[in-house]
């Protein structure tokens, strides 16, 4: 599946976009989705097990050759919405380069999925699906850490 965000040449070369973002050993995972798909919620639980926060709500995304680098606009930089507890203060890291998706809003229902590929400036990254189930989060992390074997390849 192909999804495709601002990919022409001579496109802006930063766009920011409705997400959050943390990174795991210094790699960056956009979560993005609709107002209440819990994007913040994930990246609290991510953050709970050792990843670092970059962006919340809110990311800039700027190209860099291939890459993407992923920023907090300067107003949110180092604040975390937790609902029903309030903005939180969490120290934030800028200009992590993107590895991967995460969209919030698309349910990802097989149990070994598709490849789905997400593209922002012309930079193509992979793009998980929401897994409602108890470990996403720990199931995210792992994948950033060491990646996903698959049998097609």
């Amino acid at each position: 599946m192909r999804e495709s965000v601002a990919s022409p040449e001579g496109s802006p070369t930063s766009i920011t976009v409705h997400g959050s973002c943390v990174a795991i050993d210094g790699r960056g995972l956009l979560i993005i989705g609709p107002s209440g798909s819990g994007k913040s919620s994930l990246s609290l639980r991510l953050l709970s097990l050792g990843a670092q926060l970059v962006a919340d709500d809110r990311t800039v995304l700027k190209r860099n050759g291939g890459q993407l680098a992923a920023t907090a606009p300067g107003a949110i930089a180092g604040v975390i919405e937790a609902r029903g507890v309030g903005l939180l203060v969490h120290p934030a890291q800028s200009g992590v380069v993107l590895a991967a998706v995460v969209d919030m809003g698309t349910e990802e229902k097989a149990r070994l999925p598709e490849r789905h590929i997400r593209t922002y400036l012309g930079a193509t990254l992979p793009c998980l699906h929401n897994a409602d189930s108890p470990h996403f989060a720990a199931a995210l992390l792992l994948y950033m850490k060491g990646g996903m074997k698959r049998f097609d390849d």
